[in-house]
This record gives C-alpha cells, sequence and structure tokens, in this order.
C-alpha cells in the first residue's frame, strides 16, 4: 500500500508585517492575488498525476495569512484538490487564520470546502504585547474569532501563542495562557520567541531592546508544560499540546519523516526519496509555473544514512520519540552507543524511557538542540566504526594477508 501524503499550500500574502516573522510573507501586495491564484491552480493541477497512488490525508494551508487571501479562494483551491487527488473522507485539513481577517461568513465558506481545522494566531491576550510585536488585532477580536469559528462549525481549533515576547512577564503569560484555555481549543501551539536574522526584531535588539532572556523563558515553557497537561491538554511535541485524538496530523508527518508536497514560494517538499523547495520569489513563481521557467530552489535525493540521522533529530522532537527496535530493522544501525548516552541523559533527567520508546522529558526539550547534536554524534562515529570493521572483514575474506 502507498504511503499515505500530505499536501501544504503556501499563502504568502499578509496584511502587515509582523516584527519576528522571517517566513516568506509579504503585506502590499493583494493586486497579485489573482495572478498567484491563477498560478498555483495550474501547479496543483500538474502535479496531480504524480500523486495519483498517494491517499492524501492531510492538507494544510498556512502563510502568510491565509484568511486575508479571501474565502472564496481557498474553497477554488480545495475544490480542485479534492477533485484530482485522492483525498480521504477523514483527512485533516487545516487552515491558518488571523482573528482579524475572519468572520462567520468567511468560515462558513470554508467549512463547506471541506476545512475541519482552523489554527489561529492568538500570540498574547496582553494588547500592549501585540502592539509591541506589531500585530494589528486585538484580544476581543481572538474572542469574535473563536466564537465566529464554532457557530460556522469547526469542532477544532488551534491556538498559537508565542512566550518571551518584549515586556512579557510570567503573570502577562499566565493570562495569555489562561484566556487562551478560556475559548476551550482543541489544540495549543506555544513557541518560544527566537530573534531570526533580518527581521525588524533583530533591528531592534541589535540597538539594545531587551528581551526575557534564555532561563526566563525556560521558566515560562516549564509552567506551560505542567499547566497544559494539568487542563487535559498534554504535550507531544516541543512547543505543541493537544487534547486525546487532536495532535495536528499533518504537522505529525514533517517529525516522523512521512512525505508530502508544498506548492507555493518557498514551500518545502519530501516526495519520492527527494526533498526540494520552490524560490522565495512570489513573481518568479508566477512567472515559472504560468511561464514554463524553472521555480525549484533546492532539490536533493537523500540517502539512507541521511534518513538515519533525520530520524533521530525529528522523532526526538516529539513525545513519542525513538524506539531500538525500529532504528535497527530501518536503519540497520546499532542503537547500543544511543543507549548508553540515553541512559546517561536519564540520569540527569533529560530523557525517559516509556514503553520501549526513549523521549526527552519537558527539561531535556529546553536543551534539545545540545542533546541531538550529541546524539548525532555518536551515530556518525558508529558509522564509521562500522564501516572499517566490515572493511576488514572484506579485506580478509579476501585472502588478503
Amino acid at each position: 500500500m502507498a504511503d499515505k501524503l500530505g499536501i501544504y499550500i503556501h499563502i504568502p500574502f499578509c496584511r502587515s508585517k509582523c516584527d519576528y516573522c522571517d517566513f516568506y510573507s509579504l503585506a502590499g501586495r493583494d493586486d497579485r492575488m489573482d495572478q498567484y491564484q491563477k498560478a498555483l491552480l495550474s501547479h496543483i493541477r500538474e502535479t496531480a498525476p504524480l500523486a495519483q497512488d498517494f491517499p492524501v490525508d492531510t492538507i494544510y494551508i498556512g502563510g502568510g495569512t491565509p484568511s486575508y487571501y479571501g474565502a472564496k479562494r481557498l474553497k477554488e483551491l480545495l475544490g480542485v484538490v479534492h477533485k484530482l487527488y485522492k483525498v480521504e473522507k477523514d483527512a485533516e485539513v487545516t487552515v491558518e487564520c488571523n482573528p482579524d481577517s475572519v468572520d462567520r461568513k468567511a468560515l462558513k465558506i470554508l467549512r463547506k470546502a471541506g476545512a475541519n481545522r482552523l489554527s489561529m494566531g492568538m500570540q498574547s491576550a496582553n494588547a500592549r504585547e501585540l502592539e509591541c510585536i506589531h500585530r494589528i488585532h486585538t484580544p476581543q477580536q481572538v474572542n469574535e474569532a473563536a466564537t465566529a469559528a464554532r457557530k460556522a462549525g469547526f469542532t477544532n481549533l488551534s491556538l498559537d501563542l508565542i512566550y518571551g515576547l518584549p515586556g512579557q512577564t510570567m503573570d502577562s503569560w499566565k493570562a495569555t495562557v489562561e484566556h487562551a484555555l478560556s475559548l476551550i481549543p482543541q489544540h495549543l501551539s506555544c513557541y518560544g520567541l527566537k530573534v531570526e536574522e533580518g527581521t525588524p526584531l533583530a533591528a531592534r535588539v541589535a540597538e539594545g531592546e531587551v528581551l526575557p532572556d534564555d532561563d526566563q523563558q525556560a521558566d515560562l515553557y516549564l509552567w506551560t508544560v505542567g499547566r497544559l497537561e494539568r487542563a487535559g491538554y498534554p504535550q507531544y511535541e516541543i512547543s505543541n499540546f493537544a487534547k486525546p485524538g487532536f495532535a495536528s496530523r499533518h504537522n505529525l508527518r514533517y517529525w516522523l519523516t512521512q512525505p508530502y508536497i508544498g506548492f507555493g514560494p518557498g514551500a518545502h517538499s519530501d516526495f519520492g526519496g527527494r526533498r526540494y523547495s520552490f524560490v522565495r520569489d512570489l513573481d518568479a513563481y508566477i512567472q515559472g509555473v504560468l511561464q514554463g521557467g524553472d521555480i525549484i530552489d533546492e532539490s536533493e535525493l537523500i540517502p539512507k544514512r541521511e534518513r538515519c540521522g533525520e530520524y533521530l533529530m525529528l522523532r526526538l522532537r516529539t513525545v513519542q520519540g525513538i524506539n531500538e527496535q525500529e532504528y535497527r530493522s530501518t536503519y540497520f544501525m546499532d542503537f547500543a552507543p544511543l543507549q548508553a548516552r540515553l541512559e546517561q541523559f536519564q540520569a540527569q533527567g533529560w530523557a525517559e524511557q516509556t514503553d520501549g520508546r526513549w523521549h526527552f522529558t519537558p527539561q531535556g526539550f529546553l536543551l534539545s538542540n545540545q542533546l541531538i547534536g550529541d546524539l548525532l554524534e555518536r551515530q556518525e562515529q558508529a558509522h564509521w566504526e562500522d564501516l572499517v570493521a566490515k572493511s576488514r572483514h572484506d579485506h580478509l575474506d579476501q585472502g588478503c594477508p
């Protein structure tokens, strides 16, 4: 049976650009929406034959701000995908939205078009914090959008929150989380603020603006994990929490290295053993699709050895973690060096083993980049030791002295 497939559609348009954002998104380019829609539809249609043998179980429309793009355009996109791809009846279909660009009428259109999950950029319940990062919605608009979503028939609502914002305190963060919980979402994504190079926020920090430091962010994060666990939203990935049965199936496919196809400028794909991405240029993408030009930015075949590293790097972002038998049978690698190191991490309170699967604790997630880097080094060392041993064995088999 063919692997199930995810589809990602990137909508790069925004009403305004947030100070922390380094995703490929554009404000003030509304004049290109119609041509972009034409290019997207063409690209989706021409790719369909390549995916005809793959059941599609997740669709994710992200951005940018898809809701700003307009419900009618999104409805048209979903209609073409449902017509040309083998979309399963219970597929998870997510649309990202901002509170200031949705209303009940638009959400009803999306729900009727097959969208069954909304991911809403709430970020904070504090008006001053929102203004500080150039978010243009208000806390009241979050409440109104959540109510409109329920009335439109959505029963799967996810809210995005950011901790570590300028001027944020433990008390203001707690108030944001409690406000989010009062809206009764099924899913919460809680991201630590990162200062990305080239963003307005990076320029502000370079000029001396002070943000919550790593220790303060760690305190906010650890409180969040405990609070959401008690509220019925167990953690399933470093930044994600959900009521049972509502983990994001599309996001999980990235961490579980399952295939997906992306459409739009800057979109990535992992399909047919190849990873590739498209140019981060709206006009170049439109021209390339409609006039037959090259839109590929990067493309590479992924060897089994690199997939082995991805298994560690990506699955250890999840609470599901890694398993010795799974690792050995899939990649034919010795798990013992990893086991020894994981046991050391366990002694430090950074990892634990549950039902035969190793995963990080919340304290370990805070150090995940360093811990995963350590495990990758040990994996690489084990790989070369295995090659040397095999080479020596082959040398002896050939009767050499």
